[in-house]
């Protein structure tokens, strides 16, 4: 039993408070040291978000450099002026706790629950109503609504095929509660991992160091509170207008004809095609910036790149952040002379395992990193000047745990370890007498170690930090000196990045898909709230490998996914090597269902392109589940089998094998069928809709007018038609919309 903490010194300063926490008792240093004085800060930072930070008096404990992550302190407010309100009371069991008010509402009480403060483990709780609305959290492949009663949800990157409920390649800490039709918001700021786990009625925070920096958002709608959050963390970053369009891609195309075959295919099965993307299968033995010279020559790729932009169509390619470590590989041979790689303790590289053998990893805390990034990147696109950069593999993923390529020859190339069958390296013997690699708490990450597939935790950056404290943050700096690359490269041109990692914050630097899913009807209805998840995130350019990455898909299981991935923000088709080929064109029935569903996204294109810019100016997500138009409707609160595009669109695809007709649930009001303008009165229930293989149901809701412009098979196209406007009236015969 931890004693909590008592309340000294406090006093009111300029927009909040200061005070003192002394520990209240004898220390039980549960999992780390209890720190015996602490620093409250209290600040309104607007009328809508309230700044609360817990930290040591001594300053010891990591917290996130602002020169990484700027946050928006606000102009502050007075007390008066502020929509949310600070309380504090001593329980003589428990100690300190604190309640912030909305109204006559508590959206967060700690109160009743000791705060533990330890150097490698902070524990905070607070109280929740009985099965509550809770949303966000991740990156976990779930449903959207979390389970209240038994979720735990891990922080921790980490290269893994999309299991359920587990954790990925991203962590956010932000979510929102739904209560009484009201939504509300909080955020820590931390990039530590850390488990933070629902049940018991409450929500408890469980962190491997740092400080409690929270952030609490008022809304009181849910836009409201992506608004709030991403004004504090970054509004979305603008994207170029072709990205709207559909891209294809896939692991294990054999060679640039092969690609542009594809291409072809595309065109000649009338199917829209924007962007043609290539995995790392055009490298040179798969080291970063190389083409290889027999498959994927240079001068093939330069002569693809000139005729997709003959035809208005754009090419991306891949890049990973380790570089293998080889004297004559110049990519190397520059970095290491600028010395910008992560160190083992004594000084040595750190050197780890991925695609090309034995690898280091570029040390973004490095003085010199960004110069050595973009220098390379500059030499890359002055060869290649391609559309846009996928980065993946950035959180950071190693194929081995620890510092593997230590002390091997250099020329020596180790096998995958998942091809060495029975002879596999049993995992090394866990040294649990290191606190930074095992530490005390064991967040829920299903690895022996924190460590493994991923940079040891005791490797060491430049500013000295180790990498315990930083994990989170390794594809966000990546993503940032890549960003920032694209912008120096074509200053006059919105960039389009692509990344796998990502964190609080990374929607005003990159874009997001949700990685390596599975040709299954689960990953199909899952793939709804993954993007609803990013939407809150502030990331809301999200989407999942069309018709699935891992498996082989069938032809129901693709056209059911077009008819859905057709309306993701980012619509990409994806898959894995050595799985059957699922290019749209592939089946008769599945090219139908693209045709027709991305006709109508084509259609859409300049409503799609309207909604982002609410996305850049506040936030807003594209993808938005019922729940965030209706809160007062009880029966939306867990629906994640429909998506509304902007508020106006309602989409109804088919999830399950076999199905011929979907229940799709209708807001009380006016809607029209997309196809038909056929009215359906909306009255808070389900109704049955006819669903054929090639058809998936789109309507528009009563009172929007929506701009649309003839579909084509490239953007550039499209954009060259008239527009239309779309005037579904509601009840009382009125309609509003916009156009940018």
């Amino acid at each position: 039993k931890c004693p909590g903490y008592k309340v000294e010194h406090f006093g009111k300063v300029k927009h909040g408070f200061d005070a003192t926490l002394e520990l209240a008792g004898t220390p039980c240093n549960v999992y780390g040291k209890d720190i015996p004085s602490l620093i409250l800060s209290v600040r309104f930072d607007t009328k809508d978000r309230l700044h609360m930070h817990i930290r040591d008096s001594a300053g010891k404990q990591y917290q996130i450099p602002h020169s990484v992550i700027p946050l928006d302190v606000g102009a502050g407010v007075g007390e008066s002026g502020s929509n949310l309100r600070f309380s504090y009371l001593h329980d003589p069991k428990t100690g300190f706790g604190f309640e912030v008010h909305r109204g006559n509402d508590v959206i967060f009480d700690t109160t009743g629950h000791p705060l533990i403060f330890e150097d490698q483990y902070i524990e905070i709780t607070s109280s929740l109503p009985r099965n509550a609305n809770i949303y966000g959290i991740g990156e976990s492949p779930d449903y959207f609504r979390r389970d209240p009663s038994n979720s735990t949800k891990t922080l921790w990157n980490r290269d893994a095929a999309d299991p359920f409920r587990e954790n990925v390649y991203g962590s956010h800490s932000v979510y929102m509660e739904l209560r009484q039709g009201l939504f509300h918001g909080a955020y820590l700021h931390n990039s530590h991992g850390m488990d933070i786990v629902l049940a018991n009625d409450a929500i408890q925070y469980r962190v491997l160091g740092g400080t409690a920096d929270f952030y609490f958002f008022a809304g009181p709608t849910a836009l409201s509170v992506i608004d709030q959050y991403t004004e504090l963390v970054g509004r979305p970053n603008r994207i170029p207008y072709w990205s709207l369009g559909f891209h294809n891609c896939r692991y294990g195309y054999k060679s640039v004809y092969e690609v542009n075959e594809v291409i072809a295919n595309y065109s000649m099965a009338n199917i829209p095609l924007e962007v043609a993307w290539t995995d790392i299968d055009y490298m040179d033995k798969t080291r970063d910036f190389t083409f290889d010279p027999v498959s994927f020559p240079l001068s093939e790729m330069q002569k693809q790149l000139e005729t997709l932009h003959v035809r208005n169509q754009k090419m991306v390619l891949i890049t990973d952040p380790a570089i293998q470590r080889r004297s004559s590989y110049p990519t190397y041979a520059r970095g290491r002379d600028l010395d910008v790689f992560i160190k083992n303790a004594d000084g040595t590289e750190y050197v780890g395992q991925v695609w090309p053998g034995y690898t280091v990893f570029p040390d973004w805390f490095a003085p010199n990193a960004e110069k050595w990034w973009h220098g390379e990147l500059q030499q890359y696109f002055d060869q290649l000047p391609m559309d846009g950069m996928w980065i993946d593999m950035n959180e950071a993923s190693s194929f081995c745990t620890g510092s593997c390529g230590s002390g091997r020859p250099e020329d020596e190339v180790p096998e995958y370890p998942w091809l060495l069958g029975s002879s596999e390296p049993p995992h090394r013997k866990i040294n649990t007498t290191d606190v930074f690699l095992v530490p005390p708490y064991a967040i829920h990450n299903p690895l022996p170690e924190i460590s493994d597939k991923t940079i040891e935790t005791t490797a060491v950056h430049a500013n000295g930090i180790i990498e315990y404290h930083v994990h989170n943050l390794y594809g966000y700096m990546e993503s940032k000196a890549t960003r920032d690359f694209l912008l120096r490269y074509r200053p006059n041109e919105r960039p389009f990045l692509l990344s796998r990692s990502t964190f609080s914050g990374s929607g005003a630097l990159v874009n997001h898909w949700t990685g390596d899913n599975a040709a299954t009807w689960q990953d199909l209805h899952l793939s709804i709230a993954s993007m609803f998840d990013f939407g809150i995130f502030g990331i809301p350019m999200v989407g999942a490998d069309i018709c699935g990455f891992n498996g082989n898909t069938t032809e129901e299981l693709c056209a059911r996914w077009i008819e859905l991935g057709a309306f993701y923000p980012f619509s990409r088709d994806h898959n894995a090597i050595d799985m059957a080929p699922q290019e749209l064109y592939r089946w008769n029935s599945v090219a139908e269902a693209g045709r027709r569903a991305l006709n109508v996204r084509y259609s859409l294109l300049p409503y799609f392109y309207t909604m982002y810019q609410h996305s850049v100016e506040l936030g807003w997500p594209v993808a938005r589940p019922l729940v965030f138009e209706f809160p007062d409707v009880a029966a939306v609160v867990d629906n994640d089998r429909q998506l509304l595009i902007g508020d106006g669109i309602l989409v109804s695809p088919v999830l399950q094998k076999g199905a011929v007709s979907v229940d799709a649930f209708f807001p009380s009001g006016r809607w029209y069928d997309w196809y038909s303008y056929v009215e359906t009165t909306g009255s808070n229930s389900n109704i049955t809709l006819n669903a054929p293989l090639e058809h998936v149901n789109v309507h528009i809701r009563g009172g929007k007018i929506i701009p649309t412009q003839p579909p084509a098979l490239t953007t550039t196209e499209a954009r060259e038609h008239d527009y239309s406007l779309l005037v579904a009236t509601d009840y009382h015969g009125k309609a509003s919309g916009e156009l940018y």
